[in-house]
């Protein structure tokens, strides 16, 4: 059964399933690079009329449309290709053969404290909005972050760059003066 949830952004919408869909954590697809996508589940998701951005999460995944197609229109056909994967596979659309190298080896005790934030306050929070946070670089007292999905070009993911995720990690990581979107 999928369950779909309003998100902040407008164009982009949650959709939600009893089934795992990644068991490698979150991970980001854009249209504009399905030449580089070798998950057909994901792929063709990419190619139906309207969808610009997937990202898949342990139990959900969300859909980033452009302002020419209705929700009304997209979100049965989302359903059904859902539907139709999980009644013909019993493993995740996203397994661990297909997940990307990420740079988790950070040795600098600063960088891990800002990673350990995001982790477990932040992350969860945005991945209830259906998106995710990335972290990118830290210099000079300026965090680097890469907001995906659903916070992607949403119209209130500046205001929760400064107001939620700065004053967190200002406040926990005394080394952080402010957070900067990638």
């Amino acid at each position: 059964m999928i369950h779909t949830e309003p998100t902040p952004n407008p164009e982009s919408l949650k959709f939600l399933s009893e089934n795992t869909i990644s068991n490698i954590g979150t991970e980001e697809f854009q249209k504009n690079e399905i030449k580089k996508i070798n998950n057909p589940f994901i792929k063709e998701l990419l190619s139906f009329k309207g969808v610009e951005l997937v990202l898949v999460s342990k139990n959900f995944l969300s859909v980033k449309k452009t302002k020419d197609i209705s929700w009304n229109e997209l979100k049965p056909m989302v359903i059904s290709h859902l539907n139709h994967y999980f009644e013909n596979n019993k493993e995740p659309i996203l397994k661990e053969e297909l997940k990307r190298k990420e740079t988790k080896d950070h040795t600098d005790e600063t960088v891990q404290k800002i990673i350990d934030v995001l982790d477990t306050k932040i992350r969860p929070a945005v991945a209830r909005d259906g998106g995710d946070i990335k972290f990118k670089s830290f210099e000079n007292g300026v965090v680097k972050v890469e907001l995906q999905g659903s916070c992607s070009g949403c119209p209130s993911s500046l205001m929760t760059l400064k107001q939620g995720v700065q004053n967190l990690l200002k406040h926990y990581v005394k080394e952080v003066n402010s957070v900067e979107a990638n």
